[in-house]
């Protein structure tokens, strides 16, 4: 059963950083400004402000006739704009992956940038008006052909051609990234027959298992083109709110972040006071209440991005620790 969003994407651009991260606005600018040659009918990027020289891999931004963009929907009213860079190692027999960042409405770049392409920013060379860019030696391409979608219409340079279009849910968009699938490969076919592995992670886990569904559906009664499904991958997903917030007391205490005597006394108490429900706790249960502030003392101050590192969100700058934290640390602010 295909999962429902009941909060609509409006019409606008969700990656858009403050406090000196970089904003949509540059981030359109950094790209129509890039040198690129058209190549069999689609741009080539060969160089990119902020980093020194040509790429030493190759990305593409799309077709010359669609200005980088796929238009899936009714009469393809939706336009979803990508980045494909091919394989570091073997683009002929790497595997094709087809990346989703979370959010849902964040930027594609998020992920190309911040987490497994193959450029990354150089804090410490950038400044608020000039962004450096360097390599990631981490980079999944090299192992990995890699298409990094904005998708749904609202995030990053994807859009609606009318204001009903941005309007949308899981559903919806599941649809639309599988009709964009379709057509990309339509369009490359030297890859179709590249292992594909449909990837994300956080907001993604929600809608990641039913693209590969649609794809498994598609191949089975002919749709084509036939498409090498292999599986997917998802790093720190969101499967259902409910369970995976609840689930984060037992998952404290198998990282040791609750002491064995603290988890024995919450689970004794909370078994009869929250009756296992962490996240819809009723204010005026205060036995609830007070078992919860228990375990927020131990756990309340800790990344949940990552546990090995304290939380350090931009209402807590005035800390002194965290303000050191974010100028050594600067990816402590981005989102996942």
């Amino acid at each position: 059963m295909k999962p429902q969003s009941e909060s609509h994407l409006q019409p606008r651009n969700f990656f858009n950083k403050s406090n000196g991260q970089i904003s949509s606005m540059w981030f359109a600018v950094f790209l129509l400004v890039v040198s690129s040659e058209v190549i069999e009918s689609k741009f080539l990027v060969k160089t990119l402000p902020g980093f020194l020289g040509e790429l030493p891999f190759t990305l593409e931004t799309g077709q010359q006739c669609a200005s980088s963009y796929i238009g899936v929907g009714e009469s393809d009213d939706v336009q979803l704009f990508y980045y494909f860079i091919e394989s570091e190692g073997n683009p002929k027999d790497d595997p094709l992956m087809l990346w989703f960042t979370g959010g849902p409405g964040c930027s594609a770049l998020s992920g190309l940038l911040y987490e497994i392409g193959p450029l990354t920013i150089d804090y410490a060379n950038s400044t608020l008006m000039k962004t450096v860019l360097k390599i990631n030696p981490f980079s999944w391409t090299k192992a990995a052909n890699i298409i990094f979608l904005d998708q749904p219409a609202g995030s990053g340079f994807s859009y609606a051609k009318t204001p009903e279009a941005y309007i949308t849910n899981d559903t919806l968009s599941t649809m639309q990234a599988y009709q964009f699938l379709r057509k990309w490969l339509m369009d490359h076919p030297k890859f179709l027959n590249n292992p594909l592995y449909v990837a994300g992670d956080s907001y993604s886990g929600i809608v990641v298992p039913v693209i590969v569904q649609d794809i498994y559906d598609g191949n089975e009664v002919g749709e084509g083109p036939q498409i090498n499904i292999k599986g997917y991958i998802l790093g720190n997903p969101l499967t259902d709110t409910s369970n995976d917030y609840n689930s984060r007391m037992s998952y404290a205490h198998r990282m040791a972040l609750l002491s064995d005597a603290i988890y024995k006394v919450f689970l004794q108490s909370t078994e009869e006071n929250c009756h296992g429900e962490y996240l819809n706790v009723d204010p005026n249960n205060s036995l609830c209440v007070n078992d919860l502030q228990v375990v927020d003392e131990c756990i309340g101050r800790i990344y949940l991005g990552n546990i090995l590192e304290p939380s350090c969100e931009i209402p807590q700058l005035q800390i002194q620790w965290c303000r050191v934290l974010l100028l050594s640390l600067p990816r402590l602010l981005l989102f996942i």
